[in-house]
C-alpha cells in the first residue's frame, strides 16, 4: 500500500519572530523521528537588505520576506502532520479548513522564492569585518572585508600573502564566512 508521492510545499503560521526557532525544531524532530524522506525541507524565506550603520558603515542583513510563515517541502502523512502542526509556534498549515493545501510550483516562484538557491547559508557581513576564506586557494585564511557587491555576490578581501604583501581578492559571498 505504500504509495510513491512527490514533495510539495506547504505555507505554516508561526507567531511572529517564532519563524526561525520552528524551522529549526522541525529540523531536529525529522532528524529525531527519521522522517527525512517525509518532511524534505524547512525554509524561511529572507531577502538581503542592505543598512547603513550609525558609523556610517554597510551593514548586510537578512529580513524576512514572509514575517510569520515559514515554507515546508514535505509529504503529508499523520506522522508529518503531526510534527509539523504541533510544533511549538506554529498556529496551523494555510488553507481552509484544517487541510492543508500543496503550493504550485509557479505560486512557490511568485513568491519570489528561488528554489534553486534554498539552502545556500548567507551571513550578516559588513565592511572592515574579519572573515575566512572558506574554499579556493586562499582556504582557511583571514582577511579584512573591504568591499560588497550584493549584485553580484561578492565580497573585496585585503590579505597578507605569504611573501608578507598585501593582496585583494574579490571572491563569492558564499566563499567566505565571518569569524
Amino acid at each position: 500500500m505504500s504509495e510513491i508521492q512527490d514533495a510539495k510545499w506547504y505555507v505554516v503560521h508561526t507567531y511572529s519572530g517564532h519563524e526561525n526557532k520552528v524551522k529549526a525544531t522541525i529540523e531536529n524532530t525529522v532528524k529525531n523521528r527519521g522522517m527525512e524522506d517525509y518532511i524534505k525541507q524547512v525554509i524561511v524565506p529572507t531577502e538581503d537588505v542592505i543598512e547603513t550603520t550609525k558609523t556610517g558603515k554597510e551593514k548586510v542583513r537578512q529580513r524576512k520576506i514572509y514575517p510569520s510563515y515559514v515554507l515546508i517541502n514535505m509529504i503529508i502523512t499523520d506522522e508529518s502532520w503531526y510534527i509539523v502542526r504541533n510544533t511549538k509556534g506554529v498556529t496551523g498549515f494555510v488553507g481552509p479548513g484544517s487541510k492543508p493545501v500543496p503550493l504550485s510550483e509557479e505560486e512557490v516562484k511568485s513568491m519570489g522564492i528561488d528554489l534553486d538557491k534554498i539552502g545556500e547559508k548567507r551571513t550578516e557581513i559588513e565592511v572592515g569585518e574579519v572573515v575566512n576564506v572558506r574554499d579556493g586557494l586562499f582556504k582557511g585564511q583571514s582577511g579584512i572585508v573591504k568591499e560588497i557587491d550584493l549584485k553580484n555576490e561578492t565580497v573585496k578581501v585585503c590579505m597578507n600573502s605569504s611573501s608578507g604583501n598585501e593582496v585583494s581578492l574579490e571572491l563569492d559571498l558564499k566563499s567566505i564566512e565571518t569569524i
